[in-house]
């Protein structure tokens, strides 16, 4: 979960920097069962479903999300790897209570079953093959911000299925949540969530013991990083520098309930997602 100090203004997110506002504060209440209710102004979530497996939270993610909207080949996996989350469930009934509010893609990926199945409960389908410069998944958060934005500036976009599979398809999800800096957006897999910490705020980042971590890292992307300090961990950093060839803060220990990083560069924030 994530919140800023003041709310976000309606306009055009991709490859906006902000003005130096005050202190981001983060925490992945979305991995409880219950979200906070005394937590300061309610999030809006979207789930964003990629063709990769998918992780053993995603139900608990679909009934924290407003809206669910599977790439391309995503809606595959929701159709035939859902039903097995209830194995005592019939699965069409599954597949009917988990319908997507929409499927967008290039359609490469989709079977047709597939795609006859969702069409025939009402799901919007919205071919995307004619634009081949930007990934399903930039295409799905544009369509999320357009639909929600104005109504929800509260808003926070969590995409399964991100992360794994193919390297050039994990660094394409990765180039998208650098596109639209001032949107949270969060990847995630069974194994770890990795988020765009922008220099533009101070983070305070609350850490869900009982979901994830210990262990974290703090990436600098697309250019060498520039000074960073932290709180919180193992290895701090004191106005560190940090580059690709020299040092990355990777296979850090969270030791505090709260992780606080000031740096003068974007930064990626991963930390590990505990297994039940």
């Amino acid at each position: 979960m994530i919140r800023l100090g003041r709310k976000s203004r309606r306009g055009d997110f991709e490859g906006r920097k902000l003005a130096k506002m005050g202190p981001m504060s983060h925490s992945s209440t979305f991995l409880l069962p219950n979200l906070p209710t005394d937590n300061g102004p309610a999030l809006t979530y979207a789930l964003v479903i990629l063709n990769q497996r998918l992780p053993r939270f995603t139900p608990l993610l679909w009934e924290h999300a407003q809206v669910h909207v599977c790439a391309d080949g995503g809606a595959n996996r929701v159709f035939d790897e859902l039903p097995c989350f209830f194995p005592h469930d019939d699965p069409s009934d599954i597949r009917k209570r988990y319908k997507p509010y929409a499927i967008k893609g290039d359609m490469d990926s989709i079977r047709t079953d597939v795609l006859d199945f969702y069409r025939g409960l009402g799901t919007k389908i919205i071919d995307e093959s004619h634009d081949q410069d930007t990934t399903d998944l930039h295409k799905c958060v544009a369509y999320i911000l357009e639909l929600l934005n104005p109504e929800h500036p509260n808003l926070c976009i969590l995409a399964t299925g991100a992360l794994g599979g193919r390297f050039d398809h994990e660094m394409g999800n990765i180039n998208v949540i650098c596109r639209f800096p001032s949107m949270p957006i969060i990847l995630l897999s069974d194994d770890c969530l990795i988020q765009l910490l922008p220099s533009t705020h101070h983070h305070k980042i609350h850490i869900q013991s009982s979901v994830e971590g210990p262990h974290c890292g703090l990436i600098p992307i697309g250019t060498a990083g520039g000074r960073t300090t932290t709180t919180g961990l193992k290895w701090n950093l004191d106005k560190t520098e940090m580059r690709f060839g020299g040092l990355v803060s990777t296979s850090n220990i969270v030791k505090e309930n709260i992780v606080t990083v000031q740096s003068e560069s974007d930064l990626l924030w991963t930390i590990s997602i505990k297994k039940e």
